[in-house]
Formats: structure tokens, C-alpha cells, sequence
């Protein structure tokens, strides 16, 4: 699995230039690691701390993924539309 990223993107964004050496640095990784993880890798979740703090950005606003994440509250919605529907079936329908 791959995470899509934006790092490159913020690395030159807001007159930073940023090399992925000096992005490197403050993640406290190499720069080889820091080119796998614009390309995709996962890095640990301190390093993807580490740079989201650099930038004053949450994690997932910097990551993201091609799977679906559920929030609490889509879970929530999901089961009281599936009561709902079985109520409909069990009572009949009637209000």
C-alpha cells in the first residue's frame, strides 16, 4: 500500500524551497528515506509527526490514502439507517 502525499508540494511551497536533504534533517531521517516516503513508503509515525508539525499541518492533510477510512460517525449513521430498515421490515412498515 501507498500513501499519496503532498510533501514535495509544501517542501517548495511559501518561498521555503525546502531541499528533501533539509526536510530530511528535520524529520531525523536520510535523504534516500525521505525520497521513499514522497514516493509513497510509509514512514513511521514519528517522522509523519515530525514533518506535520514542521509545517503546522495535520497528518492528514499531508497524507492520504486510495482505501475508505469510517469515521465514528459514518459508523453511527450506518447502523441507525440498518435499524431503521430492519424496524420497517419487522413492524411492517407501519407508522
Amino acid at each position: 500500500m501507498k500513501l499519496v502525499n503532498n510533501l514535495k508540494e509544501l517542501r517548495k511551497s511559501d518561498g521555503l524551497n525546502l531541499t528533501q536533504e533539509e526536510l530530511a534533517f528535520v524529520a531525523g531521517i536520510g535523504r534516500q528515506r525521505m525520497n521513499e516516503i514522497e514516493n509513497g513508503e510509509i514512514p513511521s509515525a514519528i517522522v509523519m509527526l515530525k514533518i506535520a508539525c514542521f509545517f503546522d499541518k495535520d497528518p492528514r492533510e499531508i497524507w492520504r490514502t486510495d482505501f475508505v477510512v469510517y469515521t465514528l460517525q459514518d459508523i453511527f449513521t450506518r447502523r441507525a439507517n440498518a435499524f431503521t430498515a430492519k424496524n420497517a421490515i419487522v413492524g411492517g412498515g407501519e407508522q
